[in-house]
């Protein structure tokens, strides 16, 4: 009996620090999160905003240079300059992950390189010493144009603020879990199960990022309101949250409380 006794309080606090430590670890994504959710979303969307809102820059005088009135542009910063462009080489590479679309444009206005989510419809037309039109705004190319045909740049503010919604609540979601597994192991270590990694730490997680990416992607493509994604997600996690641990708390089916 003395060594039971002795024992037991050893892997109650063995359990007790396992648990205290999932919950500072939790305070991670619960911060990354929150910057996500509360400072990159709000600024995309602000940022998209000005865009729309901004008017086209005042067209140069007779007697000033294209060089002028980019500089006078560049002052107005919040005025969309329309700029004539020269194509010296494109990047039009289709290897899956490392795919890479750029353009290298150059005007006395603005040189650089310009990157594309894609290559339709106008990268894949252009070669070297093609002439093109883009829109210029805070000193990045938002738009480029060959007759016609308008594509966005990668630096054109997108109104997709349903992605980044989804993320910031899978990471609050991770840090809710991981609370939860803490906390159990706190409060009562020598009755963990079925909060352990197998089967539902790992099932839930998972579940989690699975969710979170067919939410978010869903709800760009149908374009249903970037508030909606939250709650969304939080009734799928809960609702499957709730189920498994009902099932295996009754089947009994982790049999020790350290995993």
């Amino acid at each position: 009996m003395t060594g039971v006794s002795g024992t037991e309080p050893r892997s109650a606090a063995r359990v007790r620090g396992a648990g205290l430590l999932l919950v500072l670890l939790s305070l991670v994504p619960a911060l990354g999160g929150y910057l996500v959710l509360s400072v990159w979303v709000p600024s995309d969307m602000e940022r998209r905003q000005d865009y729309l809102a901004a008017e086209p820059c005042l067209g140069p005088a007779e007697t000033e240079t294209e060089t002028e009135a980019g500089a006078r542009a560049e002052a107005a910063e919040d005025c969309v300059l329309t700029v004539a462009f020269v194509v010296e080489r494109t990047k039009n590479d289709k290897r899956g992950k490392g795919s890479s679309y750029t353009a290298t444009l150059s005007s006395s206005v603005w040189n650089g390189t310009v990157s594309f989510g894609d290559p339709d419809p106008v990268l894949e037309r252009l070669v070297p010493g093609d002439r093109v039109t883009g829109t210029v705004w805070r000193g990045q190319v938002m738009t480029v144009g060959k007759g016609e045909l308008r594509q966005n740049t990668s630096d054109a503010p997108r109104d997709e603020p349903q992605f980044g919604v989804g993320v910031g609540t899978f990471l609050e979601l991770v840090a809710a879990l991981g609370l939860w597994f803490g906390a159990v192991r706190i409060v009562r270590p020598r009755d963990v199960a079925p909060l352990t990694w197998r089967p539902l730490g790992r099932t839930l997680l998972i579940v989690t990022g699975i969710a979170g990416l067919v939410v978010a992607l869903v709800s760009v493509w149908i374009g249903v309101p970037y508030w909606v994604v939250p709650g969304v997600l939080v009734a799928i996690v809960g609702v499957t949250a709730w189920q498994l641990y009902k099932h295996h708390r009754q089947e009994g089916a982790v049999p020790g409380a350290d995993g």
